[in-house]
């Protein structure tokens, strides 16, 4: 017989609270004692039709005047079903009483509760209009955290310091209502305890109470989401603070990267010159401190991204822009270095290709006219040419030289008014009038380009159907073959080295002794299926890359035959963690030293044990190459398909390096199907429950996570950076969640950002939106997922399938 809730006095009707007995409904007294019947039956149909909460009872206290008490007990057992809730007629106060106890009553009622009707309206509405104030501020408050989480970094400090200006701006407004809501209540709160601060000895009813802890309850969430917010500030500036200073000084990087790079542009027009620029080029190095700045601020950013767990991926974007950036200029200026002692290189060439020229002009201004009008005569004269060529070949390697010379050429065309062909007659080697190095060099270049260009005819007057371009490809395509096989000779010899030097000598007895406990028995371990990747090489790929010697541009062809057995470099490379972590443990032994002194190597075993590593990337930068210089051949259909069959061994190996680092997950990842893409992406989650959806949001931001897409299913994972080096620092993954490709659907543009898609699952219960970096990655990652969802359709034509594909 207890009330709960809330108290409500209108018009003679009272609704007490008892404290004890929440939740079990309302219990309504009506005071009717100086009204009419036809009042109290409006009353009753009213609250038996329209009252909004649990109503267990209805005591009516009736009219007290003879003639209406008379009429409300006749008419009350006529219509007494009229009303949808137990009503009971009281004929006074102390029957009132025996329902209910005096003290959860006012006054009026008999009851010694305070009550006033005026002071809590004025306490309810102020009640509930806080209670909103609270409610918008909370949702306010998440859509701009979610604003500011969402927020791209910049790439220039203009944006960025406007982005910065603008936000703060914000927050502050934002905090000055922060303040202005939270002033509001600590008001309210001073206005319910008001009775008390005026009557010590006073106390609190119900109603005040539970207004009061109301207010402290919306207080608490107030300040708890203020100072999340604030918390998500100082991260979020710390995250512009750092992108601006970064923009600020990848921009004077860049200046002065370019600044560096414009001052040694050049590669001197003399030896002398040369010489000076690449003196010059080494001080400069020495000085270089910009380069030590740009990794103080990168470490800078990654002790900012390492110290919280909320800073998201675009700070270390930007430190891996820079870093790029620096390692772009380091590359920049060794490649000058290199070209610049190229350049020597080719100057002292140039002299002793002008040694030759000079020689080769006197011994044909030599030759007396009248010796060629006999045939003997003209025959004898070309075979000293032919003689004197000859020692061309043996010395200069022309075809070669010729591309050089074309190369340089090219190169020096801005610093050379015209060229200058001298004379075919008797001149000095050195003439005192072309004593300027620019002028020499200038003469230098065009009389060996002429000289080059008379074999290159000499010997095409006698082939005329092969034209020179073609012979200059022909010549790069069989350099490049000789770099293959050249490098695949040196391959086999280190692993042959690595093998008798290292592994066998672990089963020699004289050298157990040396060998440490976690060493033994691990030859597997630390060297893998090295022996099989050995055999294969020696035995029958190296052999069969030889046959091709004379036809390098059919190469292709040996890739295509043999691809199936470089297979065994995936297991190779998923051995590689565990012996790159053996060889840590053991790398200071005795046996490794003795071993290395024994091979008289300048590098340790683990360079060695990275070789096939190499050898299988190296592959591929081959068969460009020779892609490159077999455009139009039919035989680039097969370069590009071995190169196609190359680099899905790279990716199989990569992905499976990836799949064999997920922790956590209970079921069998081969019974997925083939991996096809993986990638890390920012995922908002939604889940429906009932009518309601829920947002997954982590202080504004959203999660992390690694997909894995199957052909049967789709992994969730977060990524986790290891401590480490080498392939002990590789990351790990911690398995989330899996939707199965059955059960899902894709919508392929999500509002609000065209690098966003969703994938949602049975009746969009589950939607999940991925952002990924580029508007390209995330079309391939559509089409992907739109053929495997197509590939399903079609294979389940003519059954019932739930999920719908949009």
């Amino acid at each position: 017989m207890h009330a709960n809730t809330e108290d409500s006095m209108v018009s003679g009707i009272y609704c007490p609270l008892l404290l004890s007995a929440a939740g079990v409904g309302f219990i309504v007294v009506i005071d009717r004692r100086k009204d009419r019947w036809t009042c109290l039956k409006g009353t009753l149909l009213r609250i038996s039709g329209w009252f909004p909460a649990n109503l267990r009872l209805v005591l009516v206290l009736r009219p007290s005047a003879i003639l209406q008490r008379t009429l409300s007990d006749v008419f009350f057992k006529l219509t007494r079903d009229d009303f949808k809730v137990p009503v009971i007629m009281l004929s006074s106060l102390t029957d009132l009483h025996s329902y209910i106890e005096r003290s959860q009553l006012t006054q009026e009622l008999g009851g010694t509760q305070n009550y006033c009707h005026k002071t809590w309206i004025s306490h309810r509405t102020d009640l509930e209009s806080f209670a909103a104030l609270v409610k918008r501020m909370a949702e306010r408050l998440q859509v701009f955290g979610r604003e500011l989480a969402e927020t791209e970094l910049p790439n220039n400090l203009l944006t960025v310091s406007n982005l910065l200006t603008a936000q703060t701006s914000r927050k502050d407004s934002f905090k000055e209502e922060l303040t202005g809501a939270l002033s509001q209540g600590r008001k309210l709160l001073e206005h319910i305890r008001e009775p008390v601060r005026r009557d010590p000895d006073s106390c609190l009813n119900p109603d005040q109470l539970e207004n009061l802890a109301t207010v402290h309850r919306l207080l608490s969430q107030l300040n708890e989401s203020s100072t999340a917010f604030d918390e998500f500030w100082i991260q979020h500036q710390n995250k512009l603070d750092l992108c601006f200073k970064l923009c600020q000084f990848e921009h004077n990087f860049q200046q002065q990267a370019t600044a560096t790079m414009n001052a040694f542009s050049d590669i001197g027009i003399s030896p002398a010159q040369t010489e000076h620029l690449l003196q010059e080029l080494t001080n400069h190095e020495k000085k270089a401190c910009v380069l030590d700045r740009v990794r103080s601020v990168i470490a800078e950013g990654q002790s900012l991204i390492d110290s919280s767990q909320n800073v998201d991926d675009s700070v270390a974007v930007k430190c891996s822009e820079l870093q790029r950036v620096r390692e772009n200029l380091t590359q920049r200026l060794k490649d000058k270095r290199t070209m610049l002692t190229q350049a020597m290189e080719l100057y002292k060439r140039l002299e002793m290709v002008c040694k030759w020229c000079d020689d080769g002009i006197y011994m044909l201004a030599s030759q007396p006219l009248d010796k060629c009008q006999s045939q003997e005569g003209a025959e004898s004269a070309l075979s000293e040419l032919e003689c004197y060529l000859e020692t061309a070949n043996e010395k200069q390697q022309w075809e070669i030289m010729y591309n050089v010379f074309c190369y340089i050429h090219a190169f020096e065309k801005k610093k050379l008014a015209a060229k200058q062909t001298r004379p075919i007659q008797p001149v000095a080697p050195r003439p005192e009038s072309l004593s300027s190095p620019g002028i020499y060099l200038s003469i230098c270049l065009s009389v060996c380009l002429s000289v080059c260009l008379f074999v290159c005819l000499f010997k095409s007057s006698r082939n005329p159907s092969v034209s020179e371009e073609e012979e200059t490809l022909a010549v790069l395509r069989r350099h490049v073959m000789n770099e293959l096989l050249e490098t695949e000779r040196a391959y086999v010899e280190e692993l042959m080295c690595v093998l008798q030097g290292y592994a066998a000598e672990m089963d020699n007895p004289s050298m157990t002794p040396l060998i440490p406990a976690a060493l033994q028995n691990k030859k597997d371990v630390l060297f893998g299926n090295m022996q099989e990747i050995y055999n294969f090489h020696k035995r029958i790929f190296l052999k069969e890359l030889e046959t091709y010697t004379d036809c390098p541009e059919l190469v292709g062809r040996c890739f295509l035959d043999w691809m199936g057995e470089l297979q065994i470099y995936e297991k190779y490379c998923h051995n590689k963690p565990r012996s790159e972590s053996l060889w840590r443990q053991c790398s200071d032994c005795a046996f490794f030293q003795e071993c290395q002194k024994k091979l008289e190597h300048k590098l340790g075993l683990d360079s060695y044990l990275l070789k096939p590593v190499q050898r299988i990337t190296k592959y591929q930068l081959l068969l460009k190459e020779m892609i490159k210089y077999s455009k139009g051949r039919e035989c680039s259909v097969e370069l590009q398909a071995a190169l196609s069959s190359i680099l899905g061994i790279l990716k199989a190996v990569n992905d499976s390096m990836h799949l064999i680092a997920i922790t956590g997950y209970e079921g069998n990842l081969g019974v997925l199907g083939r991996l096809l893409m993986q990638g890390s992406f920012s995922v908002w989650a939604e889940h429906k429950r009932g009518h309601v959806k829920v947002m997954e949001l982590a202080r504004f931001k959203p999660m992390q996570r690694h997909l894995f897409l199957h052909e049967k299913a789709l992994l969730f994972c977060k990524r986790r950076e290891e401590s480490g080096e080498g392939y002990e620092k590789a990351p790990s993954y911690s398995f989330k969640q899996e939707l199965s490709m059955a059960a899902i659907g894709i919508t392929e543009h999500a509002k609000g950002d065209s690098k966003k898609f969703e994938i949602w699952s049975r009746s969009r219960d589950e939607v999940y939106t991925v952002q990924v970096s580029t508007k390209e990655a995330k079309t391939i990652w559509v089409t992907e997922i739109q053929k495997l969802l197509t590939g399903q359709l079609e294979t389940c034509k003519g059954m019932d399938l739930w999920f719908v594909y949009k």
